[in-house]
């Protein structure tokens, strides 16, 4: 039996105006290729998952284990001692990266953002997308159509069409993390990593047409916790260039930084990708639900309200240029973060989302970022004219090392300042709810009070309610969280659609919010009630 037999489909129904696509998606080739690239790395794809959870494990018993690494003890080799090495140099349409535009792998939304003006588009499988299987399979297939240059879009309301322009912004992709399962796909009798799905059937119906046309497969990479993670997508990357054929450090990564853990870490994360990384970002929505998660078992750790924990903030400060010197240290792009914001109706409140934008940009290329990251076609055009005119025509900042500036661990642990407060209590529930009863609905970017949502915030908004229940937190004016909470779910109940998708979003938040042990993800068990619901 060959390996691609030991791939099976479970609950993966195909409806009848779908034959085509999931055809396109699941040939005979694609599926060998995907069982030959997961087969050897599944033993060490497990042992990862369990050292995050020992990980945690000793994170709650000593702090001080939060720490940057020392030189491994049969090799007193480090990188960072090691001024020789850089990253591997840059391929076309990944030298110049001053504006990145993210969203779902959706087919109206690849279109746009491959037509926005923004550099580089990233496709997302995983913050922005609900994995309902029709989602998956279908974005798969645009991806195939977009790569072809083929891709279209008719709205069925407005009737409006959509193709893509003559030029358009780099593609790159984002597959699920490593943590996340695709469970309509068995191998071995057990559902396959998504991230290993996601990466293996993108690279191999695109990879080589990708480098025929002067690009090449180019992909961001989520959730990452330690250089050990990095080896193994080193070697998933290395395996997927050798079976297709394809010239070694064809493909190109950039790593978000966005856990606690792999903050300090960023030096070794690019050595063990350095023949294949293009960069780091900073993920800070994820990297707030992080910090909370990571330090939960500590009471002198519990942020304020998210929207005082902005980058100003003395840790978030540490975190953005210690990664701005890892990189231009080691040539790779130090990418800034996603500006939620986006254009409104109403002419004041617009004007103050937009200035919102435009000081943060302002702050990230001042800081010393090569590029940043947008969520709407609007705000591209702000993101470039700050970028450009702060960079004086320079494709990147390369030569702003912070040379002599040292980043402690104190610094990268300080606690955020601020206060706790029955508004940001409410928004927390709010975007909590409101977008996951989206993402059960198949929707995973949400506009909700004049700012993109994905599941990073809504990642934050829970861990926060947990922390702050948790440990008994007050807020500015001496109430307890707990009790300003209750008053809060029963108005908010109230409030939102009294339907039954609303229901089970409501039960489920308010289970992970509620539950004496901080759950890892959000996204597990509702996508294991999405799962059960689409069978």
């Amino acid at each position: 039996m060959g390996l691609e037999e030991k791939i099976t489909f479970r609950n993966a129904k195909i409806p009848k105006d779908s034959k085509g696509v999931f055809s396109k998606v699941f040939t005979p080739e694609a599926l060998r290729f995907v069982a030959e690239l997961a087969a050897p790395i599944l033993g060490y794809h497990g042992w990862l998952l369990d050292e995050r959870k020992e990980r945690q494990k000793r994170n709650d018993a000593d702090i001080r284990t939060l720490d940057f690494p020392e030189p491994w003890l049969d090799d007193e080799y480090s990188c960072r001692d090691d001024p020789s090495w850089k990253v591997a140099a840059h391929p076309p349409g990944l030298q110049q990266r001053h504006v990145e535009i993210t969203g779902p792998v959706e087919r109206k939304m690849i279109i746009n953002g491959l037509n926005s003006g923004a550099d580089c588009f990233m496709a997302d499988f995983e913050d922005s997308l609900s994995p309902t299987w029709q989602n998956v399979v279908h974005g798969q297939k645009n991806l195939i159509d977009a790569v072809n240059g083929t891709i279209e879009y008719q709205d069925p309301k407005t009737g409006k069409k959509y193709a893509l322009k003559d030029k358009t912004a780099t593609l790159l992709v984002r597959p699920r993390g490593l943590h996340l399962p695709e469970n309509h796909v068995l191998f071995k009798g057990r559902p396959i990593p998504a991230a290993f799905f996601d990466f293996g059937l993108y690279f191999f119906h695109n990879a080589r047409k990708l480098v025929d046309k002067g690009s090449g497969p180019y992909f961001y990479l989520p959730k990452m916790e330690s250089c050990l993670e990095a080896k193994l997508w080193n070697g998933m990357f290395a395996k997927a260039e050798d079976m297709l054929g394809i010239s070694h450090g064809t493909i190109r990564a950039t790593v978000l930084i966005e856990t606690l853990p792999a903050v300090f870490q960023m030096e070794e994360i690019l050595h063990e990708l350095r023949e294949y990384a293009s960069g780091l970002n900073c993920g800070r929505w994820d990297y707030l639900f992080s910090y909370a998660k990571t330090l939960q078992n500590y009471p002198n750790r519990v942020l304020p309200d998210r929207s005082q924990v902005t980058m100003e903030q003395p840790n978030l400060q540490a975190y953005a240029t210690l990664l701005i010197q890892t990189c231009h240290r080691r040539g790779a792009y130090a990418m800034g973060g996603m500006a939620a914001q986006i254009p409104v109706k109403d002419q004041v409140e617009n004007e103050k989302a937009m200035e919102k934008v435009r000081a943060d940009k302002e702050r990230e290329v001042h800081l010393g970022h090569d590029g940043t990251w947008v969520a709407h076609p609007g705000l591209v055009p702000i993101a470039r004219e700050i970028f450009e005119r702060g960079m004086n025509g320079r494709s990147n900042q390369f030569e702003k090392t912070y040379e002599g500036t040292t980043i402690t661990r104190e610094n990268l642990l300080q606690v955020p300042t601020g206060t706790i407060t029955e508004q940001g209590i409410y928004e927390n529930v709010e975007v909590g709810i409101r977008y996951l009863a989206a993402w059960l609905s198949g929707n995973g970017c949400v506009a909700i009070n004049g700012k993109m949502e994905d599941a990073a915030t809504a990642e934050i908004s829970r861990t926060q309610l947990w922390q702050w229940n948790h440990h008994d937190a007050r807020t500015a004016d001496g109430r307890s969280v707990r009790e300003v909470y209750r008053g809060i779910i029963k108005d908010i109940e109230h409030q939102l659609p009294q339907d039954t998708t609303h229901r089970k979003a409501t039960r489920l938040f308010l289970s992970m919010v509620e539950n004496p042990q901080l759950g890892d993800f959000l996204t597990i068990p509702a996508y294991e009630q999405l799962f059960r619901e689409e069978k």
